[in-house]
């Protein structure tokens, strides 16, 4: 078994400002939060393992957590680095407004109107990747409802609703 050195993180104190602003606002990601949360512990003094159990993690990620910010800074340690591959077929904003419109209260028309318009951007070439009806489904709705992508979901009574189109 290999024997590790004590790790001691100490922020800076603009970077300890931020992690607790991040923590008492909650707006960032989850994966994010732990590992601000994990900083903020190896700062105040705690060994490895004792982070690591508050945190429902193993020690290597305790220990990855605190040498990236060593290495890197906050943004390091917070953040993952972009992997390769094909870019995503939405960016950000139109995937929150696309599920805001899916999972939101219900509208004069419903949802699957949406469905040709992304059709049509994804042949014109607007939107590379998303071919099909069947793909626009999947990337989407299963945000709000694991069976969305098969056909069906659920509406806001609780009932079970089909698409009126079968998917391809």
């Amino acid at each position: 078994m290999q024997s590790y050195h004590r790790v001691h993180v100490e922020l800076r104190r603009k970077d300890g400002r931020r992690v607790a602003e991040m923590l008492q606002k909650g707006q960032e990601s989850a994966r994010v939060l732990r590992r601000a949360s994990i900083l903020r512990q190896l700062n105040g003094g705690q060994r490895v393992a004792q982070a690591a159990e508050n945190a429902g993690v193993a020690e290597k990620t305790v220990r990855a957590i605190a040498r990236r910010y060593e290495e890197g800074g906050l943004d390091a340690a917070l953040y993952e680095k972009p992997r390769p591959g094909r870019e995503r077929v939405l960016n950000t904003g139109q995937k929150q407004r696309i599920v805001a419109m899916v999972c939101g209260p219900p509208r004069a028309q419903p949802f699957l109107s949406l469905l040709p318009a992304l059709e049509a951007r994804a042949r014109s070439g607007a939107a590379p990747g998303a071919s099909s009806r069947r793909e626009a489904v999947r990337g989407l709705g299963r945000r709000c409802h694991p069976s969305l992508g098969s056909g069906h979901g659920r509406g806001a009574s609780g009932a079970v609703v089909r698409c009126l189109k079968p998917l391809p």
